[in-house]
C-alpha cells in the first residue's frame, strides 16, 4: 500500500528562469548568493518524504527555511519547479486544471495562519461555504456545518459575526471549515502561530482530540519545537530550503543528524518526549509464582538486589517480592503467592517520562512497563533522573 503522500525530490525556485538556476545549483549553495546573481530565490531545494495515512507530520524550521513554500507544493498552490507530488500513489503535478480543482475540493484542506475567514459572513455560513462552493445545498451544507462548529467545540456561536470572535475561536472556525468538506489531507501552516500561548496549547489538544475520531491524514507547519514534538508523529527539520532530518521525536531527540539539529532541539523539555521504553531495562531478578522463597531468596542473592519481580507460567506480571518478606516465608513455610506485594505501579511503554515522576516518588519500588499484562521491563528512580540531566 503506498504512503498516502508521497514527495520525491521536489525543488522550488521562484523566479523567470527557476529551470535553468536549479541546474546550477549544487549539493550546498548560499540562498543569498543565488538572490543577488540570478534574481531568482531558492523555496525548496531536493526534498524527498513520504506521510503516512492518519499520520500528523510536522514540518519545522526557522523564519525562511522553506516550510512554508514546501507545505503550497502539496496542492499546487506554489508548482514545483522540479520532482513529484503523489497523492494516493498518482503524481498530482501532471493533473489537469479540473483534476487539480476537485483534489482541493474533494481531498485536500488548507487552514492558514491568518484563519481567511469571510469577515461579512457568520460562523455558520463561513463553515458551510465550501460545502456551497462545492454544489450542496443550503439546507445539506448547514447540517454538516452544525455538526462541525459542535466537534470543534464552538456550538452556540453558530450565528455569531466572525468579527465578535476571539483568535482562538476564530481559528476553531477555521479547523471546522476544512474538516466540513470531509477532506482526507489537512495542510496547517503555522495555524496556531498567532494564538497566545495557553489558547496555543487548546487549540494543540483540540487537534489532537479531533485526530483521534477522524484520523486525517495531517501536515503541519511550525516554527515551534516544543509544539512539533508534542502533536506530531514524525517531524522534519528544515534548514535552508531543504530538509535536514525526519523522525518521530523521540528518534531526533536522541539522535540528532548534526550539530544544526543538536542546536534546534536544545531547550526541548525531554521528559515531555521521551517514553518509558527509552529508559527502562530488564529486572535483575525474576521467578516465577510456582518457586518457592527459597529459590526467590537465591535469585536475589545471586543478583545482589533486595526484590524479585515474579510471573506466572504464561509470563503475566503478578507483583514483587522483597527480601524482608521472603526470609519470613522461609521462616514460616509460607508460598511466594502469600509474600506478593500487589499494588506496583504499572505504565504502558508509550508513558512519556514526565508522566512517571510524581508516580515514581509515591513508589517504594521500580516501576513496571506492561503490555497486556506482559512484564517488557522496569524503570528505576536512577533512570528517571538520568533522563532528567
Amino acid at each position: 500500500m503506498p504512503a498516502k503522500i508521497e514527495v520525491k525530490q521536489v525543488s522550488k525556485i521562484f523566479g523567470s528562469k527557476g529551470s535553468k538556476v536549479l541546474e546550477t545549483l549544487g549539493k550546498t549553495f548560499d540562498k543569498q548568493e543565488v538572490m543577488q546573481q540570478t534574481g531568482h530565490v531558492v523555496g525548496v531545494h531536493d526534498v524527498s518524504f513520504t506521510v503516512e495515512t492518519g499520520e500528523i507530520f510536522v514540518i519545522i524550521g526557522l523564519s525562511g527555511s522553506g516550510k512554508s513554500t514546501l507545505i503550497r507544493c502539496l496542492n499546487l498552490l506554489h508548482r514545483p519547479t522540479a520532482g513529484s507530488i503523489e497523492i494516493d500513489g498518482e503524481d498530482i503535478c501532471e493533473y489537469s486544471r479540473d483534476q487539480l480543482r476537485e483534489l482541493r475540493r474533494k481531498k485536500i484542506a488548507m487552514v492558514f495562519q491568518n484563519f481567511a475567514l469571510l469577515p461579512h459572513k457568520n460562523v455558520i455560513d463561513n463553515v458551510a461555504f465550501g460545502l456551497r462552493v462545492r454544489g450542496e445545498t443550503r439546507q445539506d451544507s448547514r447540517k454538516k456545518a452544525l455538526g462541525m462548529i459542535e466537534m470543534v467545540g464552538l456550538a452556540g456561536y453558530e450565528n455569531e459575526p466572525i468579527q465578535s470572535l476571539s483568535g482562538g475561536m476564530k481559528q476553531r472556525v477555521g479547523l471546522a471549515r476544512a474538516l466540513a468538506n470531509d477532506p482526507e489531507i489537512l495542510l496547517m501552516d503555522e495555524a496556531f502561530s498567532a494564538l497566545d500561548p495557553i489558547v496555543r496549547r487548546d487549540m494543540q489538544y483540540e487537534l489532537l482530540n479531533l485526530q483521534q475520531k477522524l484520523q486525517k491524514t495531517i501536515v503541519f507547519i511550525t516554527h515551534d519545537i516544543q509544539e512539533a514534538f508534542k502533536i506530531g508523529d514524525r517531524v522534519a527539520i528544515m534548514k535552508d530550503s531543504k530538509i535536514v532530518q525526519v523522525g518521530t521525536p523521540e528518534e531526533i531527540l536522541t539522535a540528532p543528524a548534526n550539530e544544526y539539529v543538536e542546536r534546534f532541539i536544545t531547550g526541548v523539555d525531554k521528559t515531555q518526549v521521551l517514553s518509558v521504553k527509552s529508559i527502562m531495562h530488564l529486572p535483575g531478578c525474576l521467578v516465577q509464582l510456582r518457586d518457592g522463597p527459597k529459590l526467590a531468596l537465591q535469585e536475589m542473592r545471586m543478583n545482589g538486589v533486595s526484590s524479585a519481580f515474579v510471573m506466572d507460567q504464561s509470563l503475566r506480571f503478578k507483583g514483587i517480592v522483597n527480601l524482608q518478606d521472603t526470609l519470613q516465608a522461609i521462616k514460616d513455610k509460607q508460598p511466594l503467592e502469600s509474600i506478593l506485594v500487589h499494588d506496583i505501579v504499572e505504565v504502558e511503554p508509550s508513558t512519556t517520562v514526565s508522566d512517571l515522576v510524581p508516580l515514581a516518588q509515591k513508589s517504594p519500588y521500580p516501576i513496571a512497563v506492561t503490555e497486556n499484562g506482559r512484564l517488557l521491563g522496569i524503570v528505576t528512580k536512577s533512570a528517571i533522573l538520568g533522563s532528567i540531566a
